[in-house]
């Protein structure tokens, strides 16, 4: 049987989580960012964006200082504690203190929200994520899957995966970019039709995001889409 080959190349469009509590400037934000060819999730709650992050890794983070549930400050510092994400804070805030105070936290940059430049952030966003692909190494070249001994090598390096981390893979890459739901991939792990839950499927995924990693320097591949399902950050494949 043949083998499947698969090319990794950048995704087509960055990902920004918008964490910010007004809903007018949040989406005057999404408007600008779609139009400058950026994805965009928003959210107003300081407690969902460690969640938030944890699921879906984005590429950047505009993140407000005054929120509801976690202020800007204490989100900053426990990102750090596990992401090296861009993030870019906004406030009203215009004194030099606290300026230095979201640096010193590990915030990339930050820009006053008096006056309220959405194009200047957008430029901002250009910029930090320009930076990031010229310091983030290239990824690998291809992604290799042999069906016939259920195996799967990426750049010659065998994956260690179970039989379910196996066929998730393999239905992710074979369509890379698009979504599949977690019924979908509910389909994929067994061939014996039993009884699954979507925690086995979110619980497989874990598994093969950390199998994954050290051949992306760390960064997660496989994107999960809140209220939907998963999907595997390759944009061609021949």
């Amino acid at each position: 049987m043949p083998t499947d080959h698969f090319k990794f190349s950048a995704p087509l469009s960055a990902d920004i989580l918008i964490v910010e509590d007004e809903p007018k400037m949040a989406r005057l934000l999404q408007t600008y960012l779609t139009a400058a060819g950026y994805a965009s999730h928003w959210i107003s709650d300081g407690r969902e964006a460690l969640p938030q992050v944890r699921s879906r890794m984005p590429d950047l983070i505009l993140l407000d200082i005054m929120l509801p549930g976690c202020d800007g400050w204490q989100i900053c510092r426990q990102l750090r504690e596990f992401s090296d994400v861009p993030i870019l804070m906004l406030s009203a805030r215009i004194g030099e203190e606290d300026r230095l105070q979201g640096l010193e936290l590990g915030a990339d940059d930050y820009i006053c929200k008096t006056p309220f430049s959405p194009r200047e952030i957008v430029a901002r966003v250009k910029a930090m994520l320009r930076r990031r692909q010229h310091d983030t190494p290239a990824a690998p070249s291809a992604l290799h899957i042999d069906a016939e001994l259920h195996s799967a090598s990426i750049d010659g390096v065998t994956l260690s995966l179970t039989p379910q981390e196996y066929r998730l893979l393999k239905a992710l890459a074979a369509a890379p970019g698009r979504v599949f739901s977690r019924d979908q991939l509910l389909d994929k792990l067994h061939d014996d039709y039993r009884p699954v839950t979507d925690r086995a499927v979110d619980s497989h995924i874990k598994n093969l995001r950390r199998k994954l990693e050290p051949f992306f320097d760390g960064r997660n591949v496989i994107h999960a889409i809140y209220g939907v399902g998963y999907k595997f950050e390759i944009v061609e494949s021949h």
